[in-house]
């Protein structure tokens, strides 16, 4: 397809095209704006991957069970983040209830197995978001069983838009105090993405905010080599590799980290600062490759990687 013709709208099929062929959900439930969630995914996610857990909350609260439950996600979200949310579950009366599971380490147990497969990885296409601006709406957004977790606003350069204008798009019309893009409360990472580069953040904070480069690079340098298929655009790695359900979940569940620093201000009062890591494409690739590495080769062999200054080889 030539997506020049058809501008941005174009582009959001060819991303939701593939995901939903490759274990996504098209999620088109209402989005709750106040608690920042797809409510009834994740109440339908606990229901079936939890029955015991729900019926004994139902003997509990009635009708209101289900408002309970989201009334408790979402103040533990406020409080823990939605990561730890994710991994460990949440509090409800006592009980743990759990809003994702993650690949076990081995295939023996295949409750485990059903409960991972049971994960909504869902995609929804212009989310209109904001309680403020009723019409502002995200290009993509992904989401595990409710829990919206990954945004993605898309350019095209032959229209005279490049990533540039996406990463304005986060810097101006992304408002920060939306629930939707507070820190670490929902939305963990932002890609800003065209047919040729891709740059990331974790924290939106209007004109400050950071994007780091998530491109392949290309000849000793930055940017992304031409698309192997010799399609007309360099990017497609982002949702083909790296936003893969399996891939997206085995991000959420191992690499993001949240990284808490101890630092002191102009007067020298200490205050933490947390920061949000989400890999680099250099770094996921790295370390995937180690790891598969080991599986096949055994331990103990010695390797070069091959990065350059600043590229974050101790994180990695």
């Amino acid at each position: 397809m030539n997506i020049a013709r058809y501008g941005e709208t174009a582009f959001e099929s060819i991303i939701e095209n593939h995901l939903l062929s490759h274990g996504y959900v098209e999620v088109t439930d209402k989005f709750d704006r106040t608690r920042a969630l797809f409510a009834n995914v994740a109440i339908a996610f606990i229901q079936q991957t939890q029955p015991k857990e729900w019926q004994k909350l139902e003997a509990l609260h009635k009708e209101k069970t289900s408002e309970q439950v989201l009334t408790d996600l979402c103040k533990w979200m406020d409080t823990y983040g939605s990561l730890h949310t994710l991994r460990h579950g949440f509090k409800c009366y006592g009980r743990t209830l759990r809003i994702a599971y993650f690949k076990a380490a081995h295939r023996l147990n295949s409750e485990l197995e059903a409960r991972y497969a049971a994960n909504c990885v869902g995609i929804t296409r212009q989310l209109q978001y904001s309680e403020r601006e009723k019409n502002r709406a995200l290009d993509i957004t992904l989401s595990l069983n409710g829990i919206p977790v990954v945004t993605l606003e898309l350019k095209n350069p032959l229209t005279r838009q490049t990533v540039e204008n996406a990463k304005q798009q986060y810097r101006q019309d992304r408002d920060p105090r939306e629930t939707i893009f507070e820190f670490k409360r929902r939305t963990l990472v932002h890609f800003a993405v065209d047919t040729e580069e891709v740059w990331m953040t974790t924290r939106l904070a209007g004109e400050a905010t950071h994007f780091l480069p998530f491109n392949k690079g290309y000849d000793g340098g930055g940017g992304n080599p031409p698309d192997t298929e010799g399609r007309n655009y360099r990017t497609a790695y982002l949702w083909e590799e790296v936003l893969q359900r399996d891939s997206l979940l085995d991000l959420l569940a191992r690499f993001l980290h949240l990284q808490t620093e101890e630092k002191r201000d102009d007067d020298g009062r200490k205050f933490k600062k947390e920061t949000m890591i989400f890999p680099r494409y250099h770094q996921l690739q790295a370390v995937r490759l180690l790891v598969n590495a080991a599986k096949h080769e055994g331990v103990g062999n010695n390797y070069l990687i091959e990065h350059s200054a600043g590229s974050g080889k101790s994180l990695s």
